[in-house]
C-alpha cells in the first residue's frame, strides 16, 4: 500500500444511479473529502445542480485525510514549509495510492466511464496544480480553489510554463479560482501569465478572481461556478 495505512472513502451518486446498471458516470475525486470536511458541501452542489440540469450527473469519491499536509504536499526545500507539520512531501504517495488502488476500486465497484477530474482547494488545490503539471494524464479535469502555490519558494509556478509547453498529451481542463487573500500571494499571481504564455492548444483553461471571497469562504461559491462551467450538459439541438 502507498499510504501504508486505512482511508475511509466517501462516495455520492446521483439520483437514478441505482435504476440504471447500463449508466457510466465520469468521477470527481476530491482530497479533503471527508464528511466533517469537505465532502457534504460539493455533494450538495452536485445533487441541486444535477437535479437542475445545469451540470452533468457525476459519481462523487471523497477521500478523507489524515495527515492532510503530508499528503497534499510535494517536497521543500523551505525551512518554514517544514513547521507546518511533523511531515511533508507525500504527494508522491498520495498520487500513487489514488491511481494504483483508489481507481480501481471504484472502477470496481460503480458503474463509471473513462472520465475522471479532481477538485481541491488551497493545499488540495497545491496538489491539483502539482498532479497536472507532474502527471497530466491522471485526471481529464482540474479545478483549483486559492492553491497554495507559495509553497517550496514558488517552485510550481516556476515550472508552469516549461511543463505546459511540453505537453503533447490529450485534451485536458483546468479551472482555477482566486480570493481577494490569494491574489496577495506573488506565486499565485504569476499563474495566469504563465497559462496565457504557455498552456498548449489542448488545454482549456480558465482563472477567475473573486475578489468578494477570502481564503475561508472561496470554496463554495467557486465551486458552483466551476462545475456549472466545466461540466455543463452538451446542448442538445431542437427541432425546428
Amino acid at each position: 500500500m502507498a499510504l501504508r495505512e486505512t482511508r475511509r472513502i466517501n462516495v455520492y451518486v446521483p439520483p437514478g444511479y441505482a435504476d440504471s446498471v447500463a449508466s457510466q458516470l465520469p468521477v470527481l475525486y476530491m482530497p479533503d473529502g471527508g464528511i466533517k470536511e469537505d465532502f457534504l458541501h460539493v455533494a450538495g452542489l452536485v445533487q441541486v445542480l444535477t437535479t437542475n440540469g445545469t451540470m452533468r450527473p457525476f459519481l462523487l469519491v471523497g477521500i478523507e485525510n489524515t495527515a492532510r499536509r503530508r499528503d497534499l504536499t510535494g517536497p521543500t526545500t523551505s525551512a518554514d514549509d517544514k513547521k507546518i507539520a511533523p511531515q511533508v512531501g507525500g504527494s508522491a504517495a498520495f498520487r500513487q495510492f489514488i491511481r494504483t488502488e483508489l481507481m480501481p476500486v471504484i472502477r470496481q465497484r460503480y458503474h463509471t466511464s473513462a472520465e475522471t477530474a479532481i477538485i481541491g482547494e488551497s493545499l488540495a488545490g497545491l496538489f491539483v496544480m502539482e498532479t497536472l503539471l507532474q502527471e497530466p494524464d491522471l485526471f481529464d479535469t482540474y479545478v483549483a480553489f486559492d492553491p497554495s502555490l507559495w509553497w517550496n519558494n514558488g517552485w510550481l509556478v516556476n515550472q508552469a510554463q516549461t511543463r505546459l509547453q511540453a505537453y503533447k498529451g490529450p485534451a485536458k481542463t483546468l479551472y482555477v479560482a482566486s480570493s481577494s487573500d490569494d491574489a496577495r500571494i506573488p506565486e499565485s499571481r504569476r499563474l495566469a501569465p504563465a497559462l496565457r504564455a504557455a498552456a498548449p492548444q489542448q488545454l482549456r483553461w480558465y482563472y477567475e478572481s473573486m475578489p468578494a471571497e477570502t481564503h475561508a469562504t472561496i470554496y463554495h461559491p467557486a465551486a458552483l461556478r466551476a462545475l456549472r462551467l466545466v461540466f455543463a450538459p452538451s446542448k442538445v439541438p431542437t427541432a425546428k
